[in-house]
């Protein structure tokens, strides 16, 4: 706990409030039944502040919260979220892990090394994530998905996503935040059926803020490594 105590700048700790109580306020609004989705909307804003200071803790906050969301997505037939989160996000957040713990910077296990990727590593990434999305596409249609459309383009924001946390890039935040706005819109969708689901629309505009300021926090993270070296 001492530790923690000066970890988090203020600004930090006051995004994670606010976002927390953002998220406890619109389930008791919105929903005050379904805990498992409230529970998992804290987890997976508080290992948002964990990524954007590059500690693995972040990931393995990341690999529990997959876990989570992918059965909320299954309770609404979004099979797209919960194929890609199981099938994808979660394996590669268990990759990201390892990856970061073996590239501390400076030997200081909570914080990673950033990494710079050239631009053929970007169009190999690119056309994976095409291939990718076009194989989910029929797998997706296959088992009738609900909202094809916006989560077939989530299966390929979330790829990048992925792939750039993997890759300790700090564009991963960005692709998240990208991902983010995808789900607001298929929650969105959900919650003309269900206003349950408004509170899991108010749970990803919170993840959007906190991935915005991720990209920021690694953005800086880097300089200062570079400055250093």
């Amino acid at each position: 706990m001492k530790r923690l105590k000066g970890y988090f700048s203020r600004f930090e700790k006051g995004l994670w409030l606010f976002s927390v109580l953002l998220i406890a306020g619109a389930f008791c609004i919105f929903d005050r039944s379904n805990y498992l989705t409230l529970f998992a909307s804290l987890l997976g804003v508080t290992s948002l502040l964990f990524n954007a200071k590059g500690n693995p803790v972040g990931q393995l906050l990341m690999v529990i919260f997959s876990f989570l969301y992918s059965l909320i997505s299954y309770s609404f037939s979004y099979y797209g979220e919960m194929i890609t989160y199981l099938g994808m996000t979660m394996p590669m957040a268990v990759f990201a892990l390892v990856t970061w713990l073996k590239n501390p910077y400076n030997g200081r296990k909570s914080e990673v090394r950033v990494e710079t990727i050239g631009k053929k590593e970007v169009l190999f990434m690119g056309l994976t994530a095409g291939v990718v999305t076009v194989v989910f596409y029929f797998v997706l249609e296959h088992f009738k998905t609900a909202s094809m459309i916006p989560s077939t383009i989530s299966i390929a924001t979330s790829f990048l996503a992925a792939y750039l946390t993997f890759r300790r890039n700090p564009y991963f935040a960005l692709a998240y935040a990208a991902n983010d706005i995808v789900l607001i819109v298929l929650w969105t969708i959900a919650a003309a059926d269900d206003m349950r689901y408004l509170s899991v629309i108010v749970c990803f505009f919170a993840f959007f803020i906190n991935d915005v300021y991720g990209f920021v926090s690694w953005r800086n993270m880097k300089q200062r490594q570079a400055a250093n070296l």
